[in-house]
């Protein structure tokens, strides 16, 4: 496996993006809508599958799309070359404020195990796949289900963590975690779930009925702010259709969006 070297600079601070350089030839995969800017000489394609695999049949391309809609992603990559004679740069950002994580593949064993909606972009030759949890528990309750996905190669691979990024050594020790603030983690790390303490914690302490152990030997990432947990606070601080009006930031609720025009 020979991964497409590419430069990169990450720009921003909490709602961040990633700017490749790419040389005459070479060619970076992103997300589909994942792209901000280009600059001349840069022509994208969407393609169904990674390009990791030149030799790749249309059935083994239909293949891995499929596998990609079970972590609902899109069926295709797109394709970002540098057509022209000199260097240009593309940039990229995810859908949501957080932060870019840089990684060379080759320095971490080439794998990483990351949650299925975390991967921004990589160097062209990057395999991007799934995994099953082979663990019945973790599968059903360990927040990303069964399927997670799996980035192999040599080169570069930029993914996306929610909020604030943390990063773990793991030697030997167990790290309990919520389910839904896990990034991703490199080989050596075994995933598994545990219930959140006794049943009264479970139902009432407001941190869901399982946390996630992460043991092992290896490097580990973690997100303060998941989507689904801005999403679930943005749907409840939302006025509903039926008219019930919390009137947050108003002692007038309703009343005062009324007198002022809203």
């Amino acid at each position: 496996m020979q991964c497409h070297k590419v430069d990169y600079e990450i720009i921003g601070h909490d709602m961040q993006l990633v700017e490749v350089e790419l040389d005459p030839g070479e060619t970076v995969i992103a997300e589909a809508g994942a792209m901000n800017y280009l600059e001349a000489g840069i022509d994208f394609e969407a393609k169904m599958g990674d390009g990791s695999n030149p030799d790749e049949g249309t059935m083994s391309k239909l293949f891995s799309a499929a596998k990609r809609k079970l972590t609902g992603e899109s069926l295709f990559t797109t394709h970002f070359t540098n057509r022209g004679h000199q260097k240009a740069r593309a940039a990229f950002s995810a859908p949501y404020p957080g932060s870019i994580i840089a990684l060379d593949m080759n320095t971490i064993g080439n794998r990483l195990i990351c949650q299925k909606d975390s991967f921004l972009a990589a160097a062209l030759g990057t395999r991007v796949s799934i995994t099953l949890n082979k663990k019945l528990g973790a599968g059903f309750f360990g927040g990303e289900g069964f399927i997670l996905q799996k980035l192999e190669g040599d080169g570069m691979a930029f993914i996306h963590a929610g909020g604030t990024l943390i990063k773990k050594e793991l030697k030997g020790e167990t790290l309990r975690v919520d389910t839904g603030c896990i990034v991703g983690f490199t080989q050596g790390i075994d995933y598994d779930i545990q219930r959140a303490g006794n049943l009264k914690s479970m139902l009432f302490g407001g941190e869901g009925l399982f946390l996630a152990n992460l043991t092992g030997h290896g490097t580990v990432w973690l997100q303060s702010l998941p989507f689904s947990r801005l999403a679930d606070r943005i749907f409840e601080s939302a006025p509903s259709y039926g008219g019930s009006d919390k009137g947050e930031g108003s002692v007038l609720g309703g009343l005062g969006r009324l007198i002022d025009g809203r």
